[in-house]
């Protein structure tokens, strides 16, 4: 699909623009379930500075085959796209370790007499090649994705990770070939945790410590920031016990020397009974709540949202539903492209934000 490149830049009130008066980036994920949308290309252009793949740069998605069989058709068509546009370009991801979303043919492929050896030759091929591929295009990659069990806070195994004796050799490795790949792009480990009593926190600190004991070259953490709405909280789930959490957990990662990015950002409201303009109330005290706080740490600097508008959000089709029946209001703009208060709160956070500048 040929699509004519932007002659103006993003307006100045885009939240992009906004985002870099204090030295911060906006961009939103898209994938080709919206591309073909020009609406959403437009708000695309008219609001961010940053795109990443939603799913085209992911393992499963460029080896559908099998290790030996790449297939770079969608991701070409976005990067070339946001080339074209003059748009930055986040890569996510290289190695989504997690059994569930690892290549199929990754749990039934006869591995030989030397599985580590052989998985070693698979994984520095396939980010080699990818990283290669789009070189500078790429500014900062999301090199492993979700290694830590949400759940129990300890490693997840794959089959690779079972064929190189650790979780550890696998993420090492990838990090590895990817700062030989692409030595100048910013190097991302990417999770969801948040301030929820789990021992997830705990779990991606000790991954982050290990890193640094190992000369790993990690620089960044990546926040996802899948936030959910909780009637009968300040700020609908960020209130103070909330905040003193997440500052301490970010406290410890930025301690460690590592910077910070957004990467995902949007908001379940499941939970909260209402219409829509008091779902999209709450909507923007927490996300308001949560990027007050967060963008306070001068590590951060980069803010993703997993979708602009309500109508292509991965959460309409999760399997969570809400009892009456009616959409999720979860990203800035709503299904027929209006701007939700939750893009005015963004704005706001941005516009607040101590300067990076």
């Amino acid at each position: 699909m040929a699509i004519a490149p932007r002659v103006l830049a993003a307006p100045a009130n885009s939240l992009d623009a906004i985002g870099q008066t204090k030295g911060l980036r906006f961009g939103t994920a898209v994938g080709m379930g919206q591309f073909p949308d020009a609406r959403y290309r437009g708000l695309i252009e008219a609001e961010c500075g940053v795109i990443v793949p939603e799913n085209e740069l992911k393992m499963h998605a460029i080896h559908p085959n099998g290790p030996d069989d790449f297939d770079f058709t969608r991701a070409d068509t976005l990067v070339d796209y946001a080339t074209a546009h003059g748009l930055k370009i986040r890569g996510h991801n290289l190695i989504w370790h997690h059994p569930e979303w690892m290549p199929k043919w990754s749990e039934t492929l006869d591995y030989g007499p030397k599985p580590a050896e052989r998985v070693a030759e698979i994984l520095t091929r396939h980010v080699d090649t990818v990283c290669k591929r789009y070189g500078e295009k790429i500014f900062t990659w999301d090199v492993v994705n979700e290694a830590v069990d949400n759940k129990t806070g300890v490693m997840r195994e794959t089959a690779f990770s079972k064929a190189m004796g650790s979780p550890e050799a696998v993420l090492d490795l990838a990090f590895r070939t990817a700062r030989a790949a692409v030595p100048r792009c910013e190097l991302v480990y990417n999770d969801y945790m948040n301030w929820d009593a789990t021992g997830h926190c705990g779990g991606v600190l000790h991954l982050l410590d290990g890193f640094r004991k190992r000369g790993v070259p990690v620089d960044t953490l990546g926040l996802q920031s899948h936030l959910s709405a909780r009637p009968g909280l300040p700020h609908f789930g960020f209130g103070p016990e909330q905040e003193k959490a997440w500052r301490g957990f970010l406290d410890a990662v930025t301690g460690m020397g590592y910077k910070l990015q957004i990467t995902e950002l949007d908001v379940n409201d499941t939970a909260v009974p209402g219409d829509f303009a008091t779902r999209d109330a709450a909507v923007a005290d927490l996300t308001k709540a949560y990027l007050d706080c967060t963008l306070s740490y001068p590590q951060v600097s980069t803010v993703m949202v997993w979708g602009m508008t309500d109508r292509y959000s991965w959460l309409q089709h999760n399997k969570t539903k809400r009892e009456d029946g009616q959409p999720l209001r979860c990203c800035p703009y709503d299904a027929d492209f209006k701007p939700h208060p939750m893009r005015d709160a963004i704005a706001a956070s941005l516009g607040d934000a101590r300067s990076r500048v």
